[in-house]
């Protein structure tokens, strides 16, 4: 067939869209699925401080994990850290237990049971403002409470774009609750952060303090989120609620998925 400068033209115009459909059809990396709960055999521990409303997050947390399909076992003692078989069969361990007391016979049955695979998930001081005077508990929760000026203030949650599936679709929201001044592992992988203003402590104006993040402990899968003061604090900011949602379905799956690996968190 005789090559003309129309079919010339022609086949240059397939052949300039062909070679660009690659890239107009590329889209980002599809997110890895959340865990699901069905099955998961899961410890809720409760008890502590009562501010921090142990009850209600009972109720509410043991209506959706049921909803989930998990098996949920309630404990409002932490004696339940000593029973072998219950820890040995937990896939994860769900505690509010603000302030208080843990001896070294419930630490240790705590620290074995997530060392060996059971992850663990919590929020605001019912998790990293536990047993003050526990360091090597603080080493796997990665985070330790140490000030919230002002109280119950307003501020905003950055959600760090980290490209993890915890945090997919999540924006920035605001919040009014207490702001978590943390003491925080450097070796963890940072979800969320937010800013300090000078209204209360003009010294730490600007500075930065991750909300929430997750890591590991030997084998087991531990989550954290310095919100929730209140139950109603949470459940009414729906990305701060589907956060610990997420994050409690992720450090479910210990013992079925591979750990995560990162070197350098990101603090914004």
């Amino acid at each position: 067939m005789k090559n003309t400068r129309r079919s010339f033209l022609s086949k240059a115009a397939v052949l300039g869209v062909a070679s660009a459909l690659p890239f107009q059809l590329k889209s980002k990396p599809k997110q890895k699925a959340i865990p699901s709960l069905e099955g998961r055999n899961v410890l809720f521990v409760y008890g502590g401080w009562d501010g921090h409303e142990p009850l209600k997050y009972k109720e509410y947390m043991g209506e959706w994990l049921g909803s989930e399909g998990a098996n949920v076992t309630f404990s409002d003692s932490l004696d339940i850290y000593l029973d072998a078989a219950v820890m040995k069969n937990t896939d994860l361990i769900l505690q509010i237990y603000t302030m208080s007391k843990i001896t070294k016979e419930q630490e240790k049955g705590l620290l074995q049971a997530v060392k060996n695979g059971a992850g663990i998930a919590g929020w605001h001081g019912g998790l990293c403002d536990a047993f003050r005077a526990n360091v090597e508990y603080q080493y796997m929760t990665g985070g330790q409470w140490v000030a919230h000026p002002g109280g119950v203030i307003d501020y905003t949650i950055r959600v760090l774009e980290t490209g993890d599936e915890l945090t997919d679709g999540l924006n920035d929201f605001p919040m009014t609750s207490e702001q978590y001044y943390m003491h925080v592992d450097p070796n963890v992988k940072v979800l969320a952060t937010t800013r300090f203003g000078s209204q209360i402590d003009e010294w730490i104006e600007g500075c930065v303090i991750p909300v929430a993040w997750k890591k590991g402990y030997g084998k087991g899968r531990v989550f954290y989120t310095s919100l929730g003061h209140n139950l109603s604090h949470i459940t009414e900011v729906p990305d701060a609620i589907e956060l610990l949602k997420r994050g409690i379905k992720w450090a479910s799956a210990s013992k079925y998925e591979p750990m995560e690996k990162w070197v350098q968190p990101k603090y914004g």
